[in-house]
């Protein structure tokens, strides 16, 4: 004699199953309802739950392509850097002046993002702890981007007042720091912080000292 089956639960409409896709399209559906819920939620309060419930498959699912909640936010701050370039030649980082002028533009555009900004904070801390799922892709994404911005800095100055290359990577190195203890400050109160401002100013403070005539902030006038 047959089982049968059980009434469905009143009230809750059941899981519609997600259509067979290939790895790579449901790995993008992921990313792209992730990005939606970080950026209104938070890290902490995003669930992978409700990013689950959006593509249609279960919480296991989102955990098979990416193996922790750290690991698909670091995913989503790939394809958040992928949009910024979006309009760009290749879809890559621009070069020279235009690459510090884009850092100005980014900051612009932070504004109106505070759960990414928020969440990128967050698990950019918790990273420097041992064994964090999302350190190694921190690392890689600070060497990247210090490489582009000594490259963009050393495009601006004169070859015969030329800063080392250790002064360049250093200068680099503070124009992040800037930007990230930017959001910090800016989460904590938005209304006394401009963060483009601030970042232009940093930049431009930097190029003037090595004499180069280039400016970031010109991209706020």
């Amino acid at each position: 004699m047959s089982r049968p089956e059980s009434p469905p639960v009143r009230g809750r409409a059941p899981r519609a199953r997600a259509p067979r896709v290939s790895a790579d399209v449901r790995r993008q559906e992921i990313i792209l309802a992730a990005h939606e819920v970080f950026g209104a939620r938070g890290f902490h309060k995003a669930s992978l739950g409700e990013i689950a419930e959006r593509v249609g498959i279960t919480h296991q699912g989102i955990l098979h392509h990416f193996g922790s909640k750290e690991q698909l936010f670091v995913e989503v701050l790939i394809y958040r850097e992928h949009l910024d370039v979006a309009d760009f030649e290749n879809h890559e980082p621009p070069r020279g002046p235009e690459m510090l002028r884009h850092l100005v533009k980014t900051a612009v555009v932070n504004t109106g993002r505070i759960g990414l900004v928020q969440s990128y904070v967050v698990l950019s801390a918790e990273s420097v702890t041992d064994g964090h799922p999302a350190q190694t892709s921190f690392r890689e994404r600070f060497e990247v981007l210090r490489g582009l911005i000594a490259a963009a800095l050393e495009a601006c100055c004169e070859p015969d007042a030329m800063p080392s290359a250790e002064e360049l990577s250093a200068g680099a190195s503070s124009i992040i720091a800037v930007m990230d203890g930017l959001q910090v400050q800016w989460l904590l109160d938005p209304d006394a912080v401009q963060m483009p401002a601030a970042v232009g100013l940093v930049i431009d403070a930097l190029l003037e000292h090595w004499g180069s005539t280039e400016r970031a902030s010109t991209v706020l006038s």
